[in-house]
């Protein structure tokens, strides 16, 4: 096992790694910019090292002083956490060329998995079901239009290199796809340096399913059951859950064993997820993969009772995976909460917390980097927290998240704890009859 980790990362998810290693006998190292030095996670770990000014391209996103910060400090490995360089295959090849472990997959799984239209060629080949559309990328409009009149409109447009809704486009018909194309291929060039674009069909009411992976470096590989992820706004995920309310055991069986040959099929190692499109006709589709811990990973711990991070840990130091059986057991949801204005188109509210109190009782999580006078600074994601409640039916667990998102009060600041509220009054979400586009006709209703 390692002696010290430095986590390459800020905020609540690397509060979280701080909590696994300490538990772990880990030593630990903080990273942080300028804007940072008052977050919970400097004041938590054994060390920490300042890397730059707030924009993070002059700090998370600096390689050479992250691996700089690691070797002053004598760390063994890197946590990326997720976002910011966790996807990132060069900063994992440079950590293991200066014989830092990097606690994620190989940066040959990263770049494979990274590129998405590679990735689903990859799963073509495993066998797994993919969502029609093209084999790798289109270089033309005139290519484009062939294969969306194979497959049949509507369909989208997707940036290879990207995700988070970036050079992505719907289109309904010939007409739009010329201005499209040229669209998300700008955009996508901006957002990740690569204007390469896939095709594929669009599905209109699909919900989005992903399983969590576990694997070693033993060729062993588990899945943990599914999280459903489907309540989203702009391709952006808020509120998750396990099981999901639309798959059964059998359904349920068959995405995993596809997620598991998946995995299988490029040497998938560390905790990542497979993510899928299920349609309203129970048929699944390939989308992409997560070569990290995800935000909403704590869905999969409630139920199934296992600490992933410090599986990760554990993996990356070279351990074997346990050989259980693990089952999910009771139903959990998390809501994600942001310092945003939902009244205001979700416009982020960064600025000073003059009040902060969280629920708490049985079954109730809360993971936080925030506190009573804490400084929203205005450079980063707007997540403050996430609340994660256990029940042991779906019901139940519905409950107990409204009553904890009544407790938590957070005041100087706007954010989403009204969304969810209001969300939880839906009768189509309550009775778990949602899809991707739920908060299309949910903001129109509200």
């Amino acid at each position: 096992m390692f002696n010290k980790i430095l986590i390459a990362n800020r905020g609540e998810i690397a509060l979280r790694i701080i909590r696994a290693c300490k538990e772990l006998g880990i030593k630990t190292v903080a990273v942080y910019s300028q804007a940072d030095v008052d977050s919970l996670h400097v004041r938590f770990a054994d060390e920490a090292v300042c890397i730059g000014p707030p924009p993070s391209s002059e700090s998370y996103l600096n390689i050479p002083r992250l691996i700089s910060a690691a070797e002053i400090t004598n760390a063994e490995a890197i946590h990326p956490g997720y976002g910011f360089l966790a996807e990132n295959s060069r900063f994992a090849e440079i950590s293991q060329s200066c014989n830092i472990r990097f606690i994620g997959p190989s940066p040959e799984v990263i770049d494979k998995m990274g590129n998405k239209s590679l990735a689903k060629e990859t799963m073509r080949k495993a066998g797994i079901p993919v969502i029609p559309g093209s084999e790798g990328v289109i270089k033309t409009v005139s290519e484009a239009k062939e294969i969306a009149k194979t497959i049949g409109y509507p369909v989208i447009l997707k940036a290879s290199a990207g995700g988070g809704g970036k050079g992505m486009r719907i289109v309904q018909d010939e007409e739009q796809l010329e201005n499209a194309f040229e669209t998300a291929q700008t955009e996508a060039t901006a957002a990740f340096g690569n204007g390469d674009l896939y095709l594929e069909k669009f599905f209109v009411h699909p919900r989005h399913i992903e399983i969590q992976i576990l694997g070693d470096d033993y060729g062993n590989v588990i899945a943990l059951g599914e999280r459903e992820c489907s309540i989203q706004r702009k391709h952006q995920k808020l509120i998750e859950e396990a099981p999901s309310p639309a798959i059964n055991q059998q359904l349920r069986d068959r995405i995993c064993a596809a997620a598991l040959k998946g995995a299988k099929a490029v040497g998938y190692t560390s905790a990542g997820t497979i993510e899928f499109l299920l349609d309203t006709d129970g048929n699944f589709y390939f989308m992409e993969v997560n070569t990290r811990i995800q935000v909403e990973h704590p869905v999969t711990e409630m139920v199934i009772g296992l600490d992933l991070v410090k599986e990760q840990i554990r993996l990356a130091a070279k351990g074997k995976l346990d050989s259980i059986n693990y089952k999910m057991r009771g139903h959990a949801i998390e809501c994600r909460i942001n310092a945003e204005n939902p009244t205001k188109n979700f416009m982020p509210s960064p600025g000073t917390i003059t009040y902060f109190h969280i629920p708490g009782g049985p079954g109730v999580r809360v993971d936080t980097h925030a506190y009573a006078q804490y400084v929203i600074p205005p450079y980063y994601d707007s997540l403050l927290a996430k609340v994660i409640i256990h029940g042991r039916t779906r019901e139940e667990a519905l409950r107990r998240l409204q009553r904890a998102l009544e407790e938590f009060v957070i005041e100087g600041v706007q954010t989403t704890i009204p969304f969810h509220l209001k969300v939880l009054e839906d009768e189509r979400f309550r009775n778990g009859e949602y899809d991707i586009n739920f908060l299309e006709s949910f903001e129109l209703s509200s």
